[in-house]
């Protein structure tokens, strides 16, 4: 079976872990990710944050590294992905406002392609009319309520674990990263085996 495309989309301050554990992990068994931003071209670089929960009431932000974009948003043909990831972090909160990321994802939702959402990247599959609809997804718990207004069904995940419903596969953060890419590959048709 050959590679399959993804397109990741994110945002300055997008989770760190989110972006290079994934896009590694996917190519390293021979997918192709792009990782897109709004108003940035292939060659620029995007800030990261990482969030940690340390003993606070909520969790704490810290500058990541810089992630390479390696596809011009503005050259963006959905009809060549596969598949579409909403990384999370702080990224999703303004790139869910622009109408063209809100374009891609309806893309996605109405072809019945995969879509793959991981922490605050929920928050972008909210901003699109009908996404969210009778859909059980995870996400960091903060978007539960927002979920529930976009017609959707919140699961409450362990910190380690991915929800599949069809064609989505979601979960609450990056230290579910090993599940949550095991089901998207899934979801991808991707098999892999031992000798």
């Amino acid at each position: 079976m050959p590679g399959k495309t993804i397109l990741m989309l994110c945002g300055e301050f997008t989770e760190e872990y989110e972006i290079f554990v994934f896009q590694q992990g996917m190519e390293a068994v021979g997918h192709t990710v792009h990782v897109v931003c709004p108003d940035k071209a292939a060659g620029e670089v995007i800030a990261t944050s990482l969030h940690d929960f340390e003993g606070h009431q909520t969790y704490t932000e810290k500058p990541g590294h810089n992630a390479l974009i390696n596809k011009t948003f503005a050259e963006i043909d959905t009809a060549e992905y596969d598949a579409v990831y909403c990384a999370g972090g702080r990224g999703p909160e303004y790139i869910r406002t622009d109408p063209r990321v809100q374009d891609i994802v309806r893309h996605f939702h109405e072809t019945g392609k995969p879509i793959f959402t991981i922490c605050h990247g929920v928050q972008i599959l909210m901003a699109v009319d009908g996404v969210l609809t009778g859909r059980k997804v995870a996400g960091l718990g903060a978007c539960a309520p927002e979920v529930r207004l976009a017609g959707g069904t919140y699961i409450d995940l362990s910190p380690t674990e991915a929800y599949v419903d069809g064609n989505m596969v979601s979960a609450k953060g990056w230290t579910a990263l090993a599940a949550f890419m095991r089901e998207c590959l899934n979801v991808l048709g991707t098999k892999i085996t031992h000798s």
